[in-house]
């Protein structure tokens, strides 16, 4: 089917956006004088490498992976693998990035690091077609099934305001740190899918979000207490239209870019802003973002953060 001059067009502005682009906004709301800290970063945003090279950038500005992960330790990364789609559809985590991150874990001496996501659609497909299962597997990395209720357990969340409780993945509750590890993405019922709605990939029973008040619902998941010890935001080819799946290449633009923060909210804020340059997105839409900060999960306020920027 041929394509229609206005998506030609718009298609072409897009593929040129990696090299153009300035990240003007992001840098607006990055901007940081009034606020002198002498500790590491709150949030570090990389731009222009590839996403190997992004994550030694952004992991040394937080004394390496060394600050986070100890010898002999189990690891879980959480990337979003929902979707049976190729990487080139961004509906999933580049699977590159995935791998960087498991080969620094175990260079940092962890006994096991493990990869898991409870899929929207079949899970095997999902882990083989996004490219996360070969690229896992390639650096020694454990993929977990989580297709079935057996692999969860019942865990109270006492500070959710409609959540409650929920049957939460083992694997998270029995790691020592793990790792939250979205890809940035448009999505129709939530708005956005970023580091807190990646939450949703590690619960079973997740029918609840949908049939109560599903932006709170991603607010009140996101109080379980062990937090990740980061929020790897892959912003390296974003969806910015038709998500959560998208419909092929031109629902996509290559913006090679990478956000990290242990902060879930400012992380989150970060990248819509961000996301902004291509597609626009009120952040007050994003119900989940506010509902989180109110219950005390991180802060929206990113002059009140120090935020450091590299540019490769």
């Amino acid at each position: 089917m041929p394509m229609k001059r206005r998506d030609f067009l718009l298609s072409a502005a897009i593929t040129g956006v990696a090299s153009t682009l300035r990240f003007d906004k992001l840098e607006a709301a990055l901007q940081n004088n009034k606020v002198k800290v002498t500790s590491g970063p709150d949030l570090v945003a990389v731009m222009g490498g590839e996403p190997a090279a992004m994550l030694d950038k952004a992991l040394a500005k937080f004394g390496g992976i060394q600050a986070f992960v100890k010898k002999g330790q189990t690891v879980v990364i959480k990337p979003n693998i929902g979707w049976d789609k190729t990487p080139n559809l961004a509906a999933n985590t580049n699977p590159e990035l995935v791998k960087a991150l498991v080969k620094k874990c175990y260079a940092a001496g962890a006994k096991k690091v493990q990869v898991f996501d409870h899929t929207c659609q079949q899970w095997d497909n999902c882990y083989k077609n996004s490219g996360i299962k070969a690229a896992v597997e390639s650096v020694g990395g454990v993929m977990l099934p989580a297709n079935d209720g057996s692999h969860y357990q019942k865990v109270a969340l006492p500070h959710g305001v409609r959540l409650k409780e929920a049957m939460i993945h083992k694997a998270l509750l029995e790691c020592d740190v793990w790792f939250n590890l979205p890809v940035l993405k448009n999505h129709g019922g939530a708005k956005m899918s970023i580091s807190m709605k990646n939450y949703m990939g590690v619960v079973w029973d997740r029918g609840i979000f949908h049939s109560s008040d599903l932006q709170q619902c991603i607010a009140d998941i996101c109080t379980y207490p062990k937090r990740p010890a980061l929020n790897i935001v892959d912003a390296y080819r974003i969806l910015y239209k038709n998500g959560p799946q998208g419909r092929n290449e031109s629902d996509t633009a290559v913006l090679k870019t990478l956000i990290v923060s242990p902060n879930i909210v400012a992380a989150d804020t970060a990248a819509i802003k961000f996301f902004n340059q291509v597609e626009k997105m009120d952040i007050n839409a994003v119900g989940h973002i506010a509902k989180a900060e109110a219950l005390h999960l991180g802060t929206r306020n990113l002059n009140a953060l120090k935020i450091e920027r590299i540019k490769m």
